[in-house]
């Protein structure tokens, strides 16, 4: 993966995006799009792509994700696991990973910054479009250190997740974003379609396909 290379999806019509809101109130839907807003200093940007419990109209939203400035449909590669426990695990590709998280989320989302636009390709190998919410936060120092407890991310220690930096695709735009990593997810279903949702239908299960 070149990072820098310019960033688009070679068959965009394979993906089709519904319409985006932004989190804080009063302000309505809108076409899905990275905030921009000149009152945010690009160091205090920090980017979370979610796909479990964290997304709107789940029961980790409201307590985690209600000060974001902004929520956007987004895709990351990788494959997408139901966890016994009853909530998902992401496994992506350890090439494609950029960064791995630290416990200073302000340089986090300063090297989140440096990175650029990564290249959005497929990966080789069984590899799905996972489909999730791409969260904008603009204190990090606040909004990240209770997901990271929540997700259990102890950097130095023993973690249940790593939070790592990968490309995410939010509308036609690559752009580097965070998430939370679990390798090889043990006494796990894998959720073949890309989305997992709290009923967690269509599970691919070795042996005997989707159910």
């Amino acid at each position: 993966m070149n990072i820098g290379d310019t960033a688009k999806l070679t068959n965009p019509q394979d993906i089709e995006f519904g319409r985006t809101e932004s989190a804080p109130a009063g302000r309505g839907p809108g076409t899905a799009r990275v905030s921009t807003n000149p009152e945010d200093s690009p160091e205090t940007i920090l980017r979370l792509f979610v796909y479990g419990t964290l997304k709107r109209g789940y029961w980790n939203h409201q307590r985690f994700c209600a000060q974001a400035r902004s929520i956007e449909p987004a895709v990351v590669w990788g494959r997408l696991y139901h966890l016994n426990a009853g909530f998902p695990a992401l496994e992506v590709p350890e090439g494609l990973i950029l960064s791995r998280g630290t416990a200073d989320p302000l340089a986090d989302a300063r090297r989140q910054q440096e990175i650029g636009t990564p290249r959005f390709g497929r990966p080789t190998g069984d590899w799905d479009l996972i489909h999730g919410e791409l969260v904008t936060f603009t204190d990090p120092q606040r909004d990240m250190p209770p997901v990271d407890r929540l997700e259990g991310f102890r950097p130095g220690g023993h973690s249940m997740y790593l939070r790592v930096l990968v490309a995410v695709l939010c509308g036609h735009t690559s752009i580097p974003a965070w998430t939370y990593w679990m390798p090889c997810p043990p006494y796990a279903e894998r959720v073949a379609s890309g989305q997992w949702s709290s009923g967690h239908s269509w599970i691919w299960r070795p042996g005997h396909g989707l159910q």
